[in-house]
Formats: structure tokens, sequence, C-alpha cells
């Protein structure tokens, strides 16, 4: 995936497929590779190539939500999941909602026109709903780092030592 890091979507996509077409076509090198991206565009060079496999980490979806299954299976990946992730990691939901509806309008290729866009910045500053405050946005950090605890992972004590440093936290923001 950083193959393409710091490029445009078509240039990353470019060097990515000369990079796996040179792997796979090179005489000497017969490499296995593991070739993680998010380029759907790639998963055709197994239809023309014939060691390329494509694989995919099993997801479910639940309305908005996704649940990554670590299972890995044949196949190709049919949808991204990016905002879902985002949102897991604890972006605001303004942000989230904003992300939808710029991809929405990415995949329709009906950007929204300058003009439309810039008065609806403009209404969005006057709603106070929509503006981080610093106490909200440490919560979303609480929240993250609530959420990426593996209870499982931790002895009792262990469990109890880290609810008391997420309780100082808490309190020492009152």
């Amino acid at each position: 995936d950083e193959i393409g890091r710091g490029t445009s979507t078509f240039d990353g996509i470019s060097i990515a497929w000369a990079i796996t077409e040179y792997l796979h076509e090179h005489p000497d090198l017969r490499a296995k590779t593991l070739f993680a991206t998010h380029y759907h565009e790639l998963n055709e060079m197994s239809d023309i190539f014939p060691r390329i496999k494509n694989y995919k980490v099993e997801v479910r979806e639940y309305g908005d939500k996704v649940v990554f299954l670590h299972k890995v299976n044949p196949g190709s990946a049919d949808h991204s999941y990016g905002i879902q992730v985002a949102q897991m990691a604890g972006l605001p939901q303004f942000v989230i909602n904003r992300a939808k509806e710029v991809l929405n309008n990415l995949e329709s290729k009906e950007l929204t026109p300058y003009e439309v866009r810039k008065e609806k910045l403009s209404k969005l500053k006057n709603e106070n709903e929509n503006q981080i405050g610093l106490f909200e946005f440490q919560d979303d950090i609480l929240r993250g780092e609530i959420d990426d605890i593996e209870i499982d992972n931790l002895t009792p004590i262990e469990a109890l030592n880290k609810l008391n440093e997420l309780k100082k936290r808490v309190k020492s923001k009152i």
C-alpha cells in the first residue's frame, strides 16, 4: 500500500501495477509476494497473469458498522471500508457525515459546485453542534482509548489499574 503513497491515485495504481508485473514476469525472481492494497483496479491482474491470486479479508456489515473477521479467503474485495474505519478510530461524527457526502459526490461524479459548498460551510460555522469543543475532543480520545483496550488480554489487576487511570483522567477534566 505504501507503494503509491504521496502520489495521485492513477500514479499509485500505475506504479503498483508495474511493480507487480515486474515481480511476476522476471525470470529469476518467482517471488511469493503478499501485496495488500486499496487499489481495486489491481484485482483484474489475476485475470491477466496466471500466478496472481486475489485474497480478501472477510468483513461483516451491520448497517454503517463493520466487523473485520480476521479471516482471509480467496476472492477480491468489492468494497472499501475507509469511512467506517475512520469512524472506529474516533473521528467526530460531523467529519464522518461529510466524508460520506464527499464520497457519494465523487462516486456519482457530481462534485458540489464551489458556491453551493461555500454556502453550506458558512451555515456550518453558525451551528454550534458542529464545532468540536475541547472537552468533546478529549472525550473522543478517551472513547478511542477505551475501544482499544483488549479486555480479554488483561489480568484482573491490570483491568482495575486501567479503570482507575481512566477514572482519574475523567475527573481531572471536570
